[in-house]
């Protein structure tokens, strides 16, 4: 019941922490240089045009009033035009999130796996070559940015060894699948389309393995770093005295509390993935939602920037409320500090 209540907070507090993001985005937004009405219809319409446009969009209004009928419709779904795309800025945000949702996925499964794999075995082997190449791997993968990556693999992987391709979502002799989720890797199984599945498996490799890369190295570093100073406590050296085997006392008493800080920090750094996987996407020419915001800040399009923002919010706070949920899993002392405060 404790985490039921925990849960009903922080769903609570995160209405109100969207409701202050979307002040913020509507005042940027009216505060920047040049009427919205002309930056829509462009320089050679008619003022006549743009006045009309201008009492539409309620911009004769006080602030107060605009925001409410700006809020009105966004609890609506309904964001306007998009300048870029000509089509409703939700229609386009169905279309792009779910390909950045599949790619961050597989870029946060990559990212888990491997970091804290390497983590882990840099700290079992501690102050060895082995440690030593992981925390070099570690330092590199931190200041190296993604589309570094990006472009490493397509020139090694996709145009040297044409392991993988290199553009898009599926090649064009492939068929999608049925639209259901709009991951093309589970429409096509679920639609049973197996080769579907593999290619657009073998599409998405590369993207995320550039995206997570960093991710990984950070991972590897935190984890490494955690485990390594919790080998120094006292109940580890009381497990060694009773005769705990290594293997035990790494699965069993060492790896549990050392992931917290390792888990919290992959939380954010998924969430983080969703806006600075623009140039990667570009690059790739994936069709996804961090391009596409990309795409209207450059245009100034303020339906699809507030829209965007808006998604990129959510986004970073269920991320952190299903990490709040399993560091509490891992911490029993988290829980027990819920309990209390009930």
């Amino acid at each position: 019941m404790s985490m039921m209540n925990f849960l009903a907070r922080r769903i609570i507090y995160s209405v109100f922490v969207l409701l202050g993001l979307s002040i913020v985005i509507f005042i940027i937004a009216r505060i920047m240089p040049g009427d919205p009405a002309r930056v829509a219809l462009g320089a050679r319409a008619p003022q006549w045009v743009v006045d009309r446009l201008r009492e539409h969009m309620h911009l004769n209004d006080s602030l107060v009033v605009q925001y409410g009928y700006w809020l009105r419709d966004a609890v609506q779904g309904d964001f306007g035009l998009s300048l870029v795309t000509q089509r409703p800025v939700t229609t386009d945000i169905i279309e792009f999130f779910p390909a950045s949702l599949e790619l961050v996925l597989l870029s946060g499964l990559l990212s888990a796996v491997g970091g804290i794999g390497l983590g882990i075995v840099s700290a079992r082997y501690k102050d060895t070559w082995i440690d030593n190449a992981v925390r070099l791997f570690s330092y590199t993968g931190i200041v190296t940015p993604s589309f570094v990556f990006a472009i490493f693999f397509i020139l090694i992987f996709g145009w040297i060894l044409k392991w993988f391709p290199i553009i898009g979502r599926v090649s064009e002799q492939v068929a999608m699948p049925p639209l259901i989720t709009g991951l093309v890797t589970v429409d096509a199984l679920l639609a049973g389309q197996f080769s579907t599945f593999i290619d657009a498996l073998r599409h998405l490799i590369l993207p995320a393995l550039a995206l997570a890369m960093g991710s990984i190295a950070q991972e590897a570093r935190i984890t490494r770093s955690t485990m390594a100073d919790n080998l120094s406590k006292d109940y580890i050296a009381s497990a060694r005295a009773l005769g705990v085997s290594e293997g035990d006392i790494m699965r069993r008493f060492l790896l549990k509390p050392s992931l917290i800080p390792t888990v919290s920090i992959l939380g954010l750094d998924i969430a983080s993935t969703f806006s600075i996987a623009f140039l990667v996407e570009l690059i790739f020419n994936w069709p996804g939602l961090a391009r596409y915001g990309m795409q209207a800040m450059l245009h100034k399009d303020l339906n699809a920037i507030s829209a965007v923002i808006l998604v990129l919010g959510a986004v970073f706070i269920t991320v952190n409320i299903i990490v709040d949920i399993i560091v509490a899993q891992l911490d029993p002392r988290i829980r027990l500090s819920t309990a209390r405060s009930e």
